[in-house]
């Protein structure tokens, strides 16, 4: 059972690692994976747990830029602000997520038909999004004003809703706000940051109790995977969304939401 286990956390860290970053919503694959595969975790924790290792991945392949942003801070305006932009658009999920956390572990979080139909419902409304004949205004995210980001930032808390993504909410927001999608990706990756550290930090905290050393090694197993599946993810998403867009996710959402109801009708 042991080895099941730690065999299940491997391929939901990759599941994780792999979704994280792009439109259709890692939440729910590592969530209705895990409801096939009988895997169970405290209070949903590992979903949330194993997204460490994904946050590492933006942070290997970012470094070099968050060094510059970093050394900049004291003599650029434009890096202040830019950071400023960031912490800006993490707030209104920060606030939401600490006062909804146990009514979304406990009832959204527990719904795999809503995590069903929302990736339908996403997967639609990504399509229809990205075919809109929309003109950027803004293509650098450096140049993104504060007023834009905290628009992204309402944006992201839709994802509270599991099946929804956190990156299809900020980078569907930012499209509709003017920007391009190229940019719109890439803040994405960096509003992850404190967003996703934020989530761990909380599910931590509040399930501290319940977990045993067997649920940290399972963590453990599922954080590496995530960290190696999240490194391909990321070095290569905006090149792809740049060549293709967004329709090839809109249409993996609305195939897997189809086949998880499926699955539901026939499995339970």
């Amino acid at each position: 059972m042991a080895d099941q286990s730690i065999v299940s956390a491997l391929i939901l860290g990759l599941i994780e690692g792999l979704t994280e970053f792009i439109p259709v919503s890692s939440t729910a694959h590592v969530l209705l994976a895990g409801h096939f595969l009988g895997f169970k975790s405290p209070g949903n924790t590992f979903a949330v747990l194993i997204q460490l290792g994904a946050i590492l991945a933006i942070l290997a392949v970012y470094a070099s830029k968050l060094i510059q942003i970093a050394v900049a801070l004291p003599t650029s305006a434009q890096a202040r602000r830019f950071v400023l932009s960031v912490l800006i658009a993490f707030l209104p999920a920060a606030v939401i997520g600490a006062i909804a956390h146990d009514f979304i572990k406990t009832v959204l979080f527990e719904t795999p038909m809503l995590i069903c139909i929302v990736l339908i419902v996403g997967g639609i409304l990504l399509y229809a999004i990205d075919h809109m004949p929309l003109k950027p205004r803004y293509t650098d995210i450096m140049q993104y004003p504060p007023s834009l980001a905290l628009k992204i930032g309402l944006f992201q808390c839709l994802a509270m809703i599991p099946g929804t993504s956190r990156s299809g909410a900020t980078i569907a927001g930012a499209l509709l706000m003017g920007t391009d999608k190229r940019s719109a990706a890439e803040f994405s990756f960096f509003l992850a940051m404190p967003t996703m550290v934020g989530a761990f930090t909380l599910d931590l905290y509040k399930n501290r109790d319940a977990l045993s050393f067997d649920d940290f090694t399972m963590v453990a197993v599922g954080f590496v995977a995530a960290f190696i599946s999240g490194l391909f993810v990321v070095r290569s998403l905006l090149d792809f969304v740049s060549r293709r867009g967004f329709t090839p996710f809109a249409f993996w959402r609305i195939l897997v939401g189809t086949a998880g109801l499926i699955g539901l009708w026939l499995f339970g």
